[in-house]
């Protein structure tokens, strides 16, 4: 073991350079001019699983964006460990706030800086190094490994499922492993077992059938944008409730027990507010900041557009108006109920001077796995070994859709253990990976495998 982790720390120089060719690939997934950036990224993968040693690779066509996968299963007796990650990226807007183009990864302040660096190019890559420096120091791995990297996560990994269902076989295991989280804080890392749900819509108002001359025409037509901000302010009150009819009617209460527990996870509001440039925090009342984010849904505006943007002045009424808005959800609710919900409640509040349409474009379960999983203790004790430190048990804001399908589709829990930061600006312009992290990280997974 000892040998492998310094391989592993040897190997520092070799990992920052492979990892810099990976993220050049600009494997945007929701932009069609970049689809075959994404099919290159897709066999660049592959190359990648074949360096660490797997075998049976495949690049799987799917309706979208391909699926990469490959397996080494020569360890009989030992368990099966199904790691997944996603090889597609965020959009890069706005792209003036990036320090150097999102695409050419540079260092600073220990980080590497990059589209895709922690979501999740970073933390995939940390898995095959792992793999690779077991395989290279004894030729084998004490257990067995099927790896699923997918290039549509970060538009709601619409052919995922599908893919899961049609080569179901081929994909048994006994836990899926998936870093595509964070630490809790530099040094402290976290086993995440709750993640959020997620549904994502777009509204579109529509007024009259042409933008119109403010002068002329205001005062007289309803303005779509108005309407819009009327419509999207309406939703939560002075104190953070969500009023759309429905909307709590399914959320499991917490037991308090478990509320405890996750107050006693430590949270230095002062540094949370410093951090994020912000001179006090909101959101729902009766609740902590790590409860809003960890087991309270949420309504949020993502975007919002109408009307003249440009340079100068331009008097217009705009006729449409637009915002995208997303929704976090937590058990039990249904991302499928939550969007008729919230598609009725914005037509129902509608004036009859304007017209609303409501687009669904993803949107996934909410999931909270077991904690007391042999899965679950190995991690713990590895986390120990490498980082010196326990880690904490947490649940997470954001959402990967993919998790519950591993349940209803495959029968297997998953244990989320990740390596990303949270101020890794993951989806923001100068997304970073924390170097020393990602190396220790690695460390971890080795001692994870030889655990299991």
């Amino acid at each position: 073991m000892e040998q492998i982790l310094n391989d592993i720390r040897n190997s520092k120089a070799r990992y920052l350079e492979e990892l810099t060719r990976f993220l050049a690939i600009p494997s945007i997934s929701s932009d069609p001019e970049n689809k075959n950036d994404v099919l290159l990224c897709a066999e660049h993968v592959s190359k990648m699983l074949v360096q660490s040693g797997l075998t049976n690779i495949k690049v799987t066509p799917t309706a979208g964006h391909p699926v990469v996968s490959g397996e080494w299963l020569q360890a009989p007796g030992k368990p099966t460990l199904l790691i997944y990650g996603h090889y597609d990226v965020q959009p890069v807007d706005p792209l003036d706030l990036w320090e150097k183009p999102p695409f050419e990864a540079h260092i600073k302040n220990n980080r590497l800086v990059a589209r895709g660096s922690a979501d999740d190019k970073g933390q995939v890559f940390m898995h095959l190094k792992a793999i690779e420096a077991v395989m290279t120091s004894k030729g084998k791995l004490p257990v067995n490994v099927k790896f699923i990297i997918e290039g549509e996560e970060e538009i709601g990994s619409p052919n995922l499922a599908g893919f899961l269902r049609d080569h179901k076989a081929e994909f048994d295991a006994d836990v899926v492993i998936i870093s595509d989280s964070q630490m809790y804080a530099e040094n402290l890392p976290a086993i995440t077992y709750g993640l959020r749900g997620l549904t994502y819509l777009e509204i579109e108002v529509t007024g009259p059938n042409r933008d119109l001359h403010s002068g002329s025409f205001g005062g007289t037509v309803a303005n779509p944008a108005e309407i819009l901000a009327r419509m999207l302010a309406s939703v939560k009150d002075e104190n953070g409730h969500i009023q759309i009819p429905g909307f709590y009617d399914d959320v499991k209460d917490v037991p308090a027990v478990e509320r405890a527990l996750l107050g006693s996870v430590p949270f230095d509001e002062v540094a949370y507010r410093e951090g994020l440039g912000v001179k006090e925090l909101w959101g729902e009342e009766g609740y902590s900041p790590n409860e809003r984010t960890w087991i309270r849904p949420t309504f949020e505006i993502n975007g919002i557009w109408g009307g003249f943007t440009g340079v100068g002045a331009k008097t217009v009424l705009p006729s449409k108006a637009s915002a995208k808005i997303s929704s976090r959800l937590v058990p039990d609710q249904d991302p499928t109920k939550i969007v008729e919900l919230t598609t009725r409640y914005f037509q129902s509040i509608a004036p009859k001077s304007v017209t609303v349409k409501v687009t669904n474009h993803h949107g996934g379960k909410p999931v909270v796995a077991p904690l007391k999983t042999p899965y679950v203790e190995a991690a713990r004790k590895a986390f120990k070994a490498s980082f010196h430190t326990d880690a904490l048990f947490i649940r997470e804001g954001g959402s990967i859709p993919i998790v519950a399908d591993f349940k209803e589709i495959l029968g297997l829990d998953t244990l989320l253990i990740g390596f990303a930061l949270p101020d890794n600006r993951a989806h923001s312009p100068n997304e970073n990976f924390h170097l020393p992290t990602m190396y220790t990280g690695i460390e971890t997974l080795v001692i994870l495998l030889n655990s299991l």
